[in-house]
């Protein structure tokens, strides 16, 4: 299963991508989530708190005014059925509707999807916490952990 949408793109600057589990939302901070997710329940995905404070959304939306466009690349859970992962996109675009909202390229694709494949700018960032995400992307790569000071590098 592959969601995804886009939204009209005029000309670019450049495209950040941002993974979603771990890197602005917290979903391992959740009580039981991994016991939630081998159950098939959503919950993980649903009550995940932010993972960014305002400075760094502030810093996104200035990247975004400036010409900058704005991508999510999230991976479903691993071993998952397709009526889980329909619950889990489900969520997952709830979850960003409600907390970040200015994504102009979404894609929630199968655990173990290599990322760039599936993205429109190949030469865009991406902000993982993964690290074995980061390596594959090679080039253009922000660790998670630095995602607030690095962003700001951007502008």
């Amino acid at each position: 299963m592959l969601y995804y949408i886009q939204k009209e793109r005029g000309d670019k600057k450049m495209t950040i991508y941002f993974d979603m589990d771990g890197t602005i939302a917290n979903l391992y901070s959740v009580d039981g989530w991994l016991d939630s997710i081998i159950k098939g329940h959503t919950k993980p995905y649903r009550l995940a708190k932010r993972m960014y404070d305002k400075e760094t959304i502030e810093t996104i939306k200035t990247l975004k005014e400036n010409g900058a466009k704005i991508g999510i690349v999230s991976w479903l859970a691993k071993n998952s059925t397709k009526e889980y992962d329909e619950k889990v996109t489900k969520a997952k675009l709830n979850w960003l509707a409600k907390n970040f909202n200015f994504a102009d390229e979404i894609h929630i694709i199968p655990y173990g999807t290599d990322k760039k494949s599936v993205v429109l700018d190949k030469n865009g960032y991406l902000v993982d916490d993964e690290i074995g995400n980061l390596k594959a992307w090679g080039n253009k790569t922000i660790n998670a952990k630095e995602m607030k000071k690095e962003l700001k590098k951007l502008l």
